[in-house]
């Protein structure tokens, strides 16, 4: 790789290296940085900055996701931002701009050691590192790829808490048109080898968190809020903790045992499943944002956790603030379908 310059964080002054060939992004997390990012296909705008001074070359993305007025104004989609000056100096925002996060890495090689069907439609993966762990935090995602390299890699959430082992556990939803999910499902079995490159995103869990935790889920959403109550539970989190689970119909809730044994080891876990295509004893019915206010007067002291498709997520979020939910105080992560009419090296599917 050539060094081609520096990426300078306002209004700290702190500079990061930048490599030839790289985004921002990219740049960004070599060097720990938590950039807020999701689909990383200039297609949802999570990772809008302004930059200040320097060239940069926009690449292919969406004027839903940038208008042609914030281009104007100097903003860009650090995802698929390539500069092209020796500096380029973007918003960071914070005056201290530490770092965060464990820098990814590429390529690392896994076995799958496991393979579970969870759902008709969800299998679950449990893959080792034949070398070196992965390091990361409960919430974040990493990118498969096969070892040909002839698919095209896709993100996939991390359902687990950091082992002393390295073993991850992915859970992937078949998707009709999906080319790589179906290639996870028609070819990856126990003993099978893939390439990982990880961790990415920035849906961690705040370690300042002292009041109550709500959860929000849909579909495998619930992939990286098993990661952050697994780590919550395990270092022995005192405040409750509730994770309602939206399915459309009972077989879809899956890892039900897992949410039994919280439900019985940990007296401030409640599993809440419920169900939209199907009335069942047992389940509460209906879209978790037209229920919520049944089950929650007040949610002003709450941390609120919402995964699952872009929708969802902005339904949640409303529906949590119209209950009193600080805006500050709601985490979100939505996964974007692999129907994306951009360049699709990494739309974000779980």
């Amino acid at each position: 790789e050539i060094f081609m310059g520096v990426v300078r964080l306002a209004p700290s002054g702190k500079e990061v290296e930048s490599n030839s060939g790289e985004t921002v992004l990219e740049t960004l997390e070599r060097h720990g940085y938590a950039l807020p990012n999701n689909c990383r296909a200039g297609a949802c705008g999570e990772c809008k900055v302004k930059v200040n001074s320097g060239e940069f070359d926009q690449g292919l993305i969406m004027d839903m996701a940038l208008s042609q007025e914030e281009r104007a104004e100097g903003y860009g989609l650090m995802c698929m931002c390539k500069p092209l000056s020796n500096e380029l100096e973007i918003e960071w925002g914070t005056e201290d701009a530490q770092p965060k996060l464990f820098p990814p890495s590429e390529n690392i090689r896994f076995i799958v050691v496991d393979r579970i069907e969870r759902t008709p439609r969800i299998t679950e993966l449990r893959i080792r590192p034949i070398g070196k762990q992965m390091r990361y935090w409960p919430g974040q995602y990493v990118m498969v790829n096969d070892i040909e390299r002839k698919i095209t890699p896709r993100c996939y959430s991390i359902a687990n808490a950091p082992t002393n082992d390295g073993e991850i556990v992915l859970q992937i939803t078949r998707v009709p048109e999906g080319s790589t999910s179906n290639w996870v499902h028609d070819n990856l079995f126990p003993g099978s080898m893939l390439n990982v490159s990880g961790p990415y995103g920035t849906f961690i869990g705040d370690p300042s968190t002292d009041g109550p935790v709500l959860c929000l889920v849909a579909g495998t959403g619930l992939a990286p809020i098993l990661s952050l109550a697994d780590a919550a539970l395990r270092r022995g989190f005192k405040q409750q903790v509730h994770l309602m689970f939206s399915a459309r119909k009972e077989e879809d809730i899956y890892d039900r045992g897992l949410m039994e044994y919280w439900d019985k080891k940990h007296r401030r876990f409640k599993f809440i499943p419920t169900l939209t295509q199907e009335e069942k004893d047992g389940y509460l019915h209906g879209r978790i944002p037209a229920i919520l206010g049944d089950q929650y007067s007040d949610l002003s002291r709450h941390s609120i956790y919402i995964a699952g498709s872009p929708e969802f997520v902005d339904a949640c979020a409303e529906a949590a603030k119209a209950l009193g939910a600080n805006e500050d105080m709601i985490h979100s992560e939505g996964f974007f379908d692999q129907a994306l009419p951009v360049a699709p090296e990494s739309d974000r599917l779980v």
